[in-house]
């Protein structure tokens, strides 16, 4: 039979851990974490990592494994997960990928194009014309380095348009040219599953996650963490929010209300990325795991 990667995905806070923890072990398998945040050890409770509890019961693998300071890509994982799932397949006919992060699902699922690694060179570059640049500029750098790109990205989004000025700049040619859409074959078996929840039960465990991530100690975490808070993996929500908040710019209460507010809309542009995919399967997080098999 065809070896077979389960893949447990969905909007944040909807129970993706805890059922992909039971399928993994009712499989006898192991568990390859596609979150981009929760890669980055010292910050477990913003990136709502799995416990050691949680980590003890079943192997994890791509958690807790980067420095704060180490630069990675969706590019890299494909390539380090794909041999972490040939590794699983030599001994086992299962193995279950989990995680919300839309690019790093696509890159074991899809495939990433062949881009260029960027250079420490061109990304310091690259940082300086964002640290210099008006958007606007970056934007007009965008588009005279790949004007087809520039009109189809969304120039609202800073790091976008820096990441496609550095892959030109990187590769010599335009982002546009790399990028080719098509799928890359696999020589295993994938079954996709996104486990949703009706839309007010699904924002009040976000909400009630929140408040539990503040009560195990997320101010303190941030705190720790401040003087980094230049560093791309904590430019995210939750550090983004106590940042401000430690800044003096956000009251700590509407910093906490901030974090749900902006959780909730990234649940929300996850749900919008997962259902144009027309080969996941939805389910409820209580199905049972029946529903999960192929």
């Amino acid at each position: 039979m065809a070896k077979t990667l389960i893949v447990i995905t969905g909007p944040t806070g909807v129970g993706k851990t805890g059922k992909a923890i039971e399928l993994a072990q009712s499989l006898g398998t192991e568990i390859v974490s596609a979150d981009s945040r929760q890669l980055y050890r010292d910050i477990p409770i913003g990136t709502a990592a799995p416990t050691a509890e949680e980590l003890a019961m079943v192997k994890h693998h791509f958690v807790g494994i980067l420095g704060l300071e180490e630069y990675y890509s969706a590019a890299q994982f494909e390539v380090d997960a794909l041999e972490v799932i040939k590794r699983i397949f030599a001994e086992r006919d299962y193995a279950v990928m989990c995680g919300g992060s839309m690019l790093y699902v696509d890159a074991i699922c899809r495939g990433i194009d062949d881009i260029p690694t960027i250079s420490d060179e061109v990304r310091s570059r690259v940082a300086e014309m964002v640290a210099t640049l008006s958007p606007e500029e970056l934007c007009e750098t965008l588009w005279s380095l790949d004007p087809a790109y520039h009109a189809i990205v969304d120039l609202n989004n800073t790091k976008r348009v820096a990441h496609a000025i550095e892959i030109c700049l990187q590769a010599g040619v335009p982002y546009s040219t790399l990028r080719t859409g098509k799928a890359k074959p696999r020589d295993f078996e994938i079954v996709k599953i996104a486990l949703n929840l009706p839309r007010e039960e699904l924002f009040d465990r976000i909400n009630r996650r929140v408040d539990a991530m503040v009560e195990q100690g997320l101010e303190e975490e941030a705190r720790r963490v401040y003087p980094l808070r230049h560093l791309n993996s904590l430019n995210t929500v939750g550090f983004k929010e106590m940042f401000a908040y430690f800044d003096g710019t956000m009251e700590r209460g509407v910093a906490i209300e901030r974090i749900k507010k902006n959780t909730r809309v990234y649940a929300k542009k996850q749900l919008t990325w997962f259902q144009r995919d027309t080969t996941v399967r939805w389910l409820h997080p209580s199905a049972p795991l029946s529903d999960f098999m192929p």
